[in-house]
């Protein structure tokens, strides 16, 4: 009979991830050390970018939005920071949607969203990614630091605090411009490091599984063993 051991790719042993321990110091190294890191540095940018540092009070943005006015008039006017022109600059936004400012206003749904998005994911690193699948572990813990990120800023300040515009001043051509903003830009808004990890975590998993089977491991292990 034929070895059929071989037929398995290398890189997905038999094990399941939710039984390898350095598969969860993974997971949990990158979930809360990304957090930590976006959370101290939406803090850094509110209190460095404008000439004095910016505290968000939770009940004036709660009683704002109520009002169904804008939470804008509760950042000093200021100048961005240019870090790199035309590239990068720092200005103080504060966000009461999603990623890029979606769906403003829905902040429960968001949280709850983020919550079950949270326990999705980490039902997806136990059931689908296998022991020494690193490129999903780190993805998956990308997704969710950036969403423990964003829903501490819902829970905390009930808005989102974003602060990295990227592309500053570079203007689509022949007077292109997005739906609902007339400025032009190649990218106008404003986000966070949350919001990075968040693409970055997405685009890992999408190459993740376009480069491995999405088999779980249990099925993978029992369809490897001889008759």
């Amino acid at each position: 009979m034929a070895d059929r051991t071989h037929d398995r790719p290398s890189h997905l042993p038999e094990s399941p991830a939710w039984k390898s321990l350095g598969a969860w110091v993974l997971l949990a190294v990158i979930t809360f050390g990304g957090c930590a890191i976006d959370l101290a540095s939406k803090s850094a940018a509110f209190r460095m970018v404008a000439e004095t540092p910016v505290e968000i009070d939770r009940t004036a943005v709660i009683e704002l939005t109520s009002r169904g006015l804008g939470i804008e008039s509760l950042l000093p006017p200021h100048t961005p920071r240019v870090v790199i022109p035309s590239v990068l600059e720092f200005q103080l936004v504060l966000n009461k949607g999603a990623v890029f400012g979606l769906g403003a206003g829905k902040r429960w749904i968001f949280v709850a969203f983020t919550l079950a998005a949270i326990g999705i994911g980490l039902w997806a690193f136990g059931r689908w990614t296998h022991a020494r699948d690193r490129l999903s572990h780190v993805a998956i813990g990308l997704v969710l630091a950036g969403g423990l990120g964003n829903v501490y800023d819902r829970l905390v300040f009930a808005c989102v605090r974003d602060f990295l515009h990227p592309l500053p001043g570079v203007r689509l051509p022949f007077g292109w411009h997005w739906p609902n903003d007339p400025s032009g830009e190649v990218w106008p808004w404003v986000s966070n490091i949350a919001d990075l990890f968040l693409i970055v975590g997405v685009a890992g998993l999408m190459v993740s599984m376009w480069r491995v089977p999405s088999e779980p491991p249990e099925e993978a292990s029992a369809s490897d063993r001889p008759e």
